[in-house]
């Protein structure tokens, strides 16, 4: 798709922008329009000048993205610096999407405000709505009061928890909404133990996941039954892993791409892998998977754009 005569910016607008260099996986193909928006202001007046046919993908800091090969098609949006600030007031917290998980869970903790569990999660705020991202039986569902968005007409709406329907790894949102900011409220805690159970959350991950490998966090969902409010329930719960494991997967590969050996729910690039390479690889095992325990695997990592074109 050839974009021209876009609308004018106070951002940065970058045509067929590689956005390999912007994932965790470091793989895929250029975005016919990265658009780098100023503020609220300048992403709002640009969607609703652009032409509603032009497709628009919201993307953040690609921790559990994939990008294919062809690249995406349309107009990207990274948020920036415009979009990243951390409020507080009483036990509300207001953090734009853009908004690193581990920063809001750092600062937070420094003004005795609980929420320790976004302290691992490897993304950033409009993210962990958008997946209802959760660790250690906490939820974004358990804190979410409501969303900023700015939806693609370029109105800006606030929406309220309740009308997401936040469910496990996934939320509902109007398509092309581009979540600006979230709005919490976090449970009082002292600030000393806060920090202790970052801490000890942080040894944990390093000493059970592969985070000095290039992955993109968990691959699959865990199979199991889970409430409303994105609850584990444990009569239900599996382990991806686990069944992975059981398929005899773990370590399993496709050109340069691998099933960690530390921790077989991570799909990593080990040198050289493709897009084609790491889905197809995921796509391998959730067939066997599904030979050996009759359990269809849900992808959690998105998956967005063309494969390459064909020779």
């Amino acid at each position: 798709m050839m974009l021209t005569d876009l609308p004018d910016v106070r951002g940065v607008l970058t045509p067929n922008r590689d956005l390999s260099s912007l994932t965790w996986m470091r793989v895929g193909g250029p975005a016919d329009v990265l658009f780098q928006p100023a503020d609220e202001d300048d992403l709002s007046a640009f969607l609703a000048a652009l032409p509603s046919e032009v497709p628009v993908f919201p993307m953040g800091v690609g921790s559990n993205l994939i990008v294919r090969d062809g690249g995406v098609r349309g107009v990207v949006i990274r948020l920036g610096r415009g979009f990243n600030g951390i409020e507080f007031d009483g036990d509300i917290v207001r953090a734009g999407a853009a908004a690193l998980d581990a920063h809001v869970a750092r600062k937070a903790a420094s003004e005795g405000l609980n929420l320790t569990f976004l302290r691992t999660i490897p993304g950033s705020i409009g993210g962990a709505v958008r997946m209802n991202a959760g660790c250690y039986g906490d939820y974004v569902a358990d804190v979410l009061q409501d969303v900023r968005v700015i939806l693609r007409d370029g109105t800006v709406q606030t929406l309220p928890a309740a009308e997401l329907d936040l469910q496990y790894r996934s939320s509902s949102l109007p398509e092309g909404a581009v979540i600006v900011s979230a709005t919490l409220k976090a449970p009082r805690e002292d600030a000393a133990v806060l920090e202790e159970r970052m801490a000890a959350q942080l040894t944990k991950r390093d000493e059970t996941q592969p985070t000095k490998d290039r992955t993109a966090g968990s691959t699959f969902r865990n199979p199991a039954g889970f409430s409303s409010t994105g609850k584990a329930d444990d009569a239900m719960d599996l382990k991806a892993w686990k069944v992975i494991d059981d398929a005899g997967m773990r370590g399993a590969t496709r050109g340069g791409a691998v099933m960690n050996t530390m921790h077989s729910n991570f799909l990593t690039n080990a040198g050289g892998a493709t897009a084609a390479d790491l889905e197809g690889l995921g796509e391998d095992v959730r067939k066997k998977v599904y030979e050996t325990s009759g359990l269809t695997l849900v992808w959690e990592i998105m998956r967005v754009g063309e494969p390459a074109p064909k020779d």
